[in-house]
């Protein structure tokens, strides 16, 4: 049996955001689907399987290494495949590399969450973070909101943000790196954070009336972007109860200390795409998507990733 092999420097020209984007509302329109984490190792050498099946969908399991100190020697420090695997027959579609999969997956979540709950007049996003995943963060964002007039990139180290805008000089919406937060939130009309933070750099006193909040950066019990503040007076969605909200300490905690109520999670991505795709009271409304990932958006992806490709 012939299994094809699909890259991220071959393919990668060839995947849209919007068509991502839009195999992500198409999949939550299907049954919920079963997910399964499997983490080994430990001491910055971890091995991190997560699998999901879709039913129509087939199954897709993404196993990846993690090895933390492989960035002090230029080396990736997260690499693996995605298998997918055919719902009918149980045979092998493809072998994708997880870092093409994982790169158009947690951004399109996020862009799906952002078609719902952001405002029709958006015009400024402000990034926090200047990684990879805040360089896919200013593409998608630019390519799916065609209202958007003003990228600001934040960090904590500004010369990162300042390199990041260089990079993106030639973007459809040229970033500006800024090291002023308050004044960028200020102007905001939509916040994508996409750090490593374990205590939050996202104060609710800064954040205006209107402003959506996009959070993709916490995926453990340790980690916050956001303050009890901004969780209590936003109207809270996330992609994934599953995946988010007993896992993550951006609702954990709140959560544990009274700040807010699990009901005050007003709906995931399953709940959220059937229903239509405005799920905002008002203009004035603080709106919060906690992008937490997951096996079954993976699959989705990969799904895609292999049609535009096969």
């Amino acid at each position: 049996m012939s299994i094809r092999i699909i890259t991220y420097d071959a393919t990668r020209h060839l995947v849209a955001w919007q068509g991502v984007v839009e195999a992500l509302r198409q999949g939550h329109l299907r049954a919920p689907a079963d997910v399964q984490d499997l983490m080994l190792g430990g001491d910055g050498k971890a091995l991190l399987n997560r699998a999901a099946r879709i039913r129509g969908l087939g199954f897709a399991v993404k196993a990846e290494t993690v090895f933390e100190a492989n960035a002090a020697t230029g080396l990736p420090t997260v690499q693996g495949m995605v298998l997918l695997y055919d719902d009918s027959t149980g045979g092998i579609r493809a072998v994708i590399e997880s870092r093409l999969v994982t790169r158009f997956k947690t951004v399109a979540d996020s862009l799906l969450g952002a078609q719902m709950l952001a405002r029709e007049d958006s015009r400024h996003l402000v990034i926090l973070g200047a990684g990879e995943v805040a360089e896919s963060l200013a593409q998608g964002y630019a390519a799916t909101f065609p209202g958007l007039t003003r990228i600001s990139i934040w960090a904590r180290r500004h010369d990162q943000a300042q390199a990041l805008a260089a990079r993106l000089r030639d973007s459809p919406v040229p970033p500006r790196a800024v090291s002023d937060l308050a004044a960028a939130l200020s102007e905001a009309d939509i916040v994508a954070s996409a750090t490593l933070a374990r205590a939050p750099i996202l104060p609710g006193h800064l954040v205006r009336p209107g402003t959506h909040i996009d959070l993709i950066g916490a995926f453990t019990p340790e980690m916050r972007e956001a303050d009890d503040a901004l969780i209590a007076k936003s109207r809270i969605y996330v992609d994934n109860f599953t995946t988010t909200i007993d896992r993550i300490g951006e609702l954990t905690d709140p959560i544990r200390n009274g700040v807010i109520a699990r009901a005050d999670v007003l709906g995931d991505l399953y709940s959220m795409v059937p229903a239509g795709p405005c799920h905002r009271g008002s203009d004035a409304e603080i709106t919060l998507f906690k992008n937490g990932g997951g096996a079954h958006l993976d699959l989705m992806v990969a799904d895609h990733i292999a049609r535009i490709t096969g």
